[in-house]
């Protein structure tokens, strides 16, 4: 079982990005199961045709601790096993800590367990936060690889450098590493070119360039991925490609973030900066 967490800034189109990659895999007759690791629940709602899901705290606030497994997956497209950890209510307590609660919930449930036979984990997380709760894929060694989903954009690229320093904190501790970076296009001038520079100075891969194309809102009004929605799409391939991609990746490494100086100078010489 291979165990992936996706990170990204805020507003990356980091779950939009997962939920059209899983489509992709569970296509490819994959089993996989997503866990959203977002206060805001909205990491599984495509591959469940837009249904609201009831997070694993809601359902602990309302049934107490017998909870089964039934109560907090849902099966999703072609099989997906779907679930958010969901967050404590408005203004009371830390998000963070919900993932925890979650995972070591699903845990002790049995979620994992071989009986499910499941070829991926992938938790969906909030965006570049990298401490308390939002790092337990990270610390905890939950995750064993991480793709970073980012753009041609500075505070994209920003937040992904910051990212590389989480995963280069906990390497040693939690084994994790970084698969490479998803630049989920924005159309910046000599957008691919310097993404792949970022990613050779951080010394990984851009694992694939997703180019922009309104179809993906199209079908996120219709309450699908791309794939579901309009599997002739040229989009849909863009996803199915960036789901091979991951499943015949190799190339695992820790990342050597950049300092802000090298990382203005990169941006500087693409001319995002002029």
């Amino acid at each position: 079982m291979r165990k992936v967490a996706i990170y990204g800034k805020g507003g990356i189109g980091k779950s939009t990005t997962t939920q059209n990659t899983v489509a992709g895999l569970a296509e490819m007759g994959k089993n996989v199961m997503v866990i959203g690791c977002d206060p805001k629940a909205d990491s599984t709602r495509l591959l469940l045709g837009g249904l609201q899901q009831k997070t694993v705290l809601d359902t602990l606030r309302e049934e107490g601790e017998e909870v089964e497994l039934e109560d907090i997956i849902k099966e999703g497209y072609r099989k997906t096993r779907c679930t958010e950890s969901g967050g404590p209510e408005p203004g009371v307590g830390c998000a963070g800590r919900g993932i925890i609660t979650s995972v070591n919930l699903l845990e002790q449930l049995g979620a994992f367990d071989d009986e499910w036979d499941l070829d991926y984990v992938f938790y969906d997380v909030l965006g570049d936060v990298v401490c308390g709760g939002f790092a337990m894929p990270i610390r905890d060694g939950k995750a064993e690889e991480i793709y970073i989903v980012c753009s041609g954009e500075m505070m994209a690229m920003y937040a992904a450098n910051n990212i590389c320093k989480g995963i280069l904190k906990y390497a040693d501790t939690g084994g994790v590493r970084l698969g490479g970076l998803i630049c989920n296009s924005r159309n910046v001038d000599n957008e691919r070119q310097m993404i792949e520079e970022l990613a050779k100075k951080i010394g990984t891969q851009m694992i694939h360039f997703v180019p922009r194309n309104n179809f993906v809102q199209r079908a996120e009004i219709n309450r699908k991925t791309v794939i579901e929605y309009d599997p002739s799409h040229e989009q849909a391939d863009e996803y199915r490609a960036l789901a091979q991609k991951i499943h015949d990746n190799k190339m695992f490494v820790i990342p050597k973030p950049l300092e802000i100086e090298e990382l203005e100078a990169l941006l500087i010489e693409f001319g995002i900066a002029n």
